[in-house]
């Protein structure tokens, strides 16, 4: 089997197709990919905004929604009751396809044609509707809910990502099964902690590290079943209540205490990855997989490669979320409860899917968007059997021939702006690199800065002295001045956590956890203890202490 050394048209970095890639790309019938696997990422990302919501009229009953599509944007937008409904026929929007023009530009007018959902809520959650939780996105089945992205099944929670089965938490990413939780990062089935990353199974606990089964434990790395302890050192419960009672609440002594921390974990090694239950695998946070490649945030999924944030699938490349009970995938946004799909932003329930987006239990069609339970469709007109594989050869002949059979769209369809979606959190680009890399970047995010009424400073150090009133102000971030409120369900939460009030607006505490979370990349590195060569997102230039799974095991166990 033949390895293959490619220059990547977009960005000219060199890039290598393994033999197991030929046989998936053969198995879809599409070439090897011209562009590097960052550059068809970065591709994949602009279809998926999560975080940049908008205020704008829904196109068909014309009241206000949120969306995540920029109100000048030129699509066509419906609230979720009014794009669920019979009242409009996205039939009437097909148009036949002319073999005299490229077919991305006619795709690209019946993308502008056919209306969107205001927000991506799927409708085939198997948690239900959501309740009382309209600023939610990529969401299903949550309850009283704020700023909830990428998550479902939960209660009472804000402003967090990647969450599940959990309540009563605030600013976290990545974490099942949680409750009383403050900036947790990859956290699962724990209570009451804060400032948590890689915990498991602990409950009130602060500034913790790669630890399991802890019970009121402060400032602590690599512990096991440990209570009282405080940076490592055990202690009595009530000195550790004493200690620990001094920082409770002070925004000035929760910030020294975690620089602290910071410098405190760094005399303790950690694992090559923090993948669990995984095997013959390379990526970061995989839990319950096997034979993954360059995979990153992934649960019960195998023999794939360059999946993030995707679920129970299989025998797919190139997929960024869902995912649920699917194979065959490649190039997909969104996309679940499917197979054979290529090219695809949303598809559920469908099979043999190419090119298209908003598909439901459709199958055989390309270009296509907003249909159900579709067959043999191209720009959502219908055909029979035989003159539908005669024009989908032609498509797929003419982008074989440039280049782009197999291939996201291109950049130019994309509904969203680099620094609106999840290329921006995962790949951060300036302005200049993204318009160079041919990315749209947009610069009327919806935002106020300058209008605060309390300024930083104003604020008390301690939460015991916040009034009530707080919740009528608005504040100011001290990192991107960008104007943010405390709710009142969030004061009520600072005040039953001991929590300060927090200095930062969402979106700068959101890039703060991705920051601890680390990139969405792989390093060659050597253990530190054997020397053996490993896999890691640890860069080679970052001091922390990389031991392999084998060491590490043998250190902290």
């Amino acid at each position: 089997m033949r390895i293959e050394s490619k220059q990547c048209q977009n960005c000219h970095s060199q890039f290598t197709i393994e033999p197991d890639d030929f046989s998936f790309y053969e198995k879809m019938g599409v070439p090897a990919p011209v562009i590097c696997p960052e550059c068809r990422f970065k591709r994949r990302a602009l279809f998926r905004n999560e975080t940049t919501l908008y205020s704008r009229k829904c196109g068909l009953c014309g009241k206000f929604v949120v969306s995540s599509y920029n109100p000048k944007s030129p699509y066509t937008i419906y609230c979720e009751k009014c794009w669920e409904s019979d009242a409009w026929d996205p039939y009437s929007f097909g148009k036949d396809y002319d073999p005299s023009r490229p077919f991305f530009e006619q795709f690209g007018e019946l993308f502008k044609k056919v209306p969107l959902k205001s927000t991506m809520i799927s409708t085939s959650s198997k948690l239900g509707p959501n309740v009382n939780s309209e600023y939610t996105n990529y969401a299903g089945g949550n309850k009283d809910c704020y700023f909830i992205f990428n998550g479902g099944g939960n209660e009472n929670l804000m402003y967090s990502r990647g969450v599940s089965m959990s309540r009563d938490t605030l600013d976290s990413y990545f974490g099942i099964n949680l409750e009383r939780c403050y900036e947790a990062v990859n956290v699962d089935q724990s209570s009451g902690i804060q400032f948590g990353q890689n915990v498991v199974s602990s409950l009130d606990s602060i500034f913790t590290l790669n630890v399991s089964g802890l019970n009121n434990c402060f400032g602590c790395v690599n512990l096991r079943h440990k209570s009282y302890h405080f940076m490592n050192e055990p202690l009595s419960k009530e000195e550790y209540e004493r200690r620990v009672n001094d920082v409770r609440g002070s925004y000035s002594k929760m910030q020294e205490s975690n620089k602290k921390f910071q410098e405190f974990s760094l005399k303790f090694p950690r694992r090559e990855n923090n993948n669990l239950k995984t095997v013959g695998s390379i990526g970061d946070y995989l839990f319950e997989s096997k034979n993954l490649n360059h995979c990153f945030e992934t649960t019960r999924c195998e023999d794939s490669k360059y999946l993030f944030s995707v679920k129970f699938a299989k025998d797919s490349y190139d997929v960024l979320g869902f995912g649920y009970d699917s194979e065959l995938l490649l190039e997909t946004v969104a996309a679940g409860y499917s197979s054979r799909i290529i090219g695809a932003f949303w598809a559920e329930n469908s099979q043999n899917i190419e090119y298209s987006a908003s598909m439901r239990a459709s199958q055989n069609c390309f270009g296509c968007e907003g249909l159900k339970n579709a067959k043999f469709c191209i720009l959502n007109k219908k055909y029979g059997e035989d003159e539908y594989k005669k024009i989908r050869a032609q498509i797929v002949e003419e982008l074989k021939r440039t280049n782009q059979y197999g291939l996201m769209f291109p950049p130019v369809i994309a509904p969203f702006a680099y620094n609106e979606t999840v290329a921006q959190d995962n790949l951060p680009l300036t302005k200049e690199e993204a318009v160079a890399q041919g990315y749209r970047w947009e610069d009327d995010l919806q935002m106020t800065k300058g209008k605060e009424t309390l300024k930083p400073e104003a604020i008390p150090d301690h939460i015991k002295d916040v009034l009530e009133s707080i919740t009528n102000e608005v504040l100011a971030c001290i990192s991107c001045s960008r104007n943010y409120r405390i709710t009142p369900a969030e004061l009520q939460f600072y005040r039953r956590m001991i929590l300060p009030v927090p200095r930062k607006c969402f979106f700068c505490r959101h890039q703060d956890r991705l920051h601890r979370r680390g990139p969405m990349k792989i390093y060659d590195r050597t253990c530190a203890n054997c020397k053996k060569p490993i896999k890691t997102s640890y860069g080679p230039d970052r001091p922390e202490i990389i031991f392999c799974e084998a060491c590490y095991q043998k250190e902290v166990i």
